[in-house]
């Protein structure tokens, strides 16, 4: 990692342990495609950890999958899943399904009493996260979503120049993330089946954004359109913070690929992040108008650093991660659900949840 630093910042340090120092874990792998692939490339090119196991409703994916990553046991057919999370030679469980299906694969690998990580958003509602939530208090097993930006160096150290006052007081929080996937009614993307939108697929990360240096907010007002299919189209995410002077806004599309930027402004200055916030990136400090200091990190992928932190946990016997704590998770999922609400967006079942 190189940090660079223009006079007269301080040293800067993103206080983070390498990912290849952490215990090892063997995984099993729920789902095999595109997410589960960054995953694999992750975990085994930089952590200590190995892929055991893996399950698809596709058989020759899950076969694909297995034979690129060296995994050893494919799970497909009826049952897949239920038999992967069962197998003793799997330690702890990744999720890598369509959002409408995260409550269940949890729940069955909480109720096999193994650890999970689930990839966000976290699940299709609030309601469904606390349900998965409350089922690994009440188990001991640790879970947290995949909010992979929580971990990696420039926003661990961001958020210790913010906690030091670099900025002074936060007043606005900023962050759009805008793709143009060609449109598909029975994708994923716009699947309401599938719990298909902008918001839960792009939108979770510039709320987080907002979130993870505003808390939760005391207020949400979204405004967006609509697909074809009912799912949401494109929307902006305002989050508000009367009581502490400050605003958040996340703005997510399926219509256009936006610049994916995120900026930190408070009264004494402001961080502005590279392209790709979310992912490893770089920022800048700005104070009177001035470039204070420019943070750079040679960061491959990204995603070891959530794997090591599920190790570290799960070593150490904690159900939760103090960086991205259960709390968190159910706060940005109020905000999901409080958007969809506002622009009409119901998923099949949720009018009976």
């Amino acid at each position: 990692m190189t940090v660079t630093a223009q006079a007269p910042a301080a040293a800067t340090s993103h206080r983070l342990a390498a990912p290849d120092t952490a215990p090892g874990l063997r995984w099993g792998v729920l789902g095999a495609g595109w997410i589960a692939d960054v995953f694999a490339r992750s975990t085994l090119g930089h952590t200590r950890s190995i892929l055991q196991s893996v399950a698809s409703r596709d058989s020759h994916r899950g076969n694909l999958y297995a034979k690129k990553y060296g995994v050893d046991t494919v799970r497909s057919g009826d049952g897949a899943y239920q038999r992967l999370v069962e197998d003793p030679e799997v330690d702890a469980i990744y999720i890598a399904t369509p959002h409408a299906l995260h409550r269940d694969h949890a729940l069955l690998a909480i109720a096999a009493g193994k650890p999970v990580l689930v990839e966000k958003a976290f699940t299709r509602n609030a309601s469904e996260a606390r349900e998965v939530i409350d089922a690994a208090r009440a188990a001991g097993v640790f879970v947290m979503e995949a909010m992979w930006t929580r971990f990696l160096p420039h926003m661990a150290e961001a958020r210790r120049l913010v906690a030091d006052g670099a900025i002074g007081r936060v007043v606005h929080v900023s962050a759009d993330f805008g793709g143009s996937p060609e449109y598909d009614p029975q994708h994923r993307n716009f699947n309401p089946d599938l719990a298909g939108g902008a918001l839960l697929d792009l939108g979770v990360y510039p709320v987080n954004m907002v979130h993870d240096f505003l808390g939760a907010p005391e207020a949400v007002r979204a405004i967006g359109a609509l697909a074809p299919t009912g799912v949401d189209l494109r929307e902006t995410v305002i989050m508000d913070y009367p009581t502490r002077r400050a605003q958040g806004t996340a703005l997510s599309t399926f219509e256009v690929d936006t610049a994916r930027l995120a900026s930190i402004s408070g009264t004494e200055g402001r961080i502005d992040f590279g392209r790709e916030y979310y992912a490893p990136t770089t920022f800048t400090l700005t104070r009177a108008g001035r470039r204070q200091l420019d943070f750079t990190a040679d960061v491959p992928l990204g995603w070891q650093y959530q794997v090591a932190e599920v190790a570290r946990c799960v070593r150490a016997g904690a159900t939760e991660s103090a960086i991205m704590p259960h709390a968190a998770t159910l706060e940005v999922m109020d905000v999901l659900d409080e958007a969809r609400r506002q622009l009409g967006v119901t998923y099949p079942g949720e009018e009976a949840a």
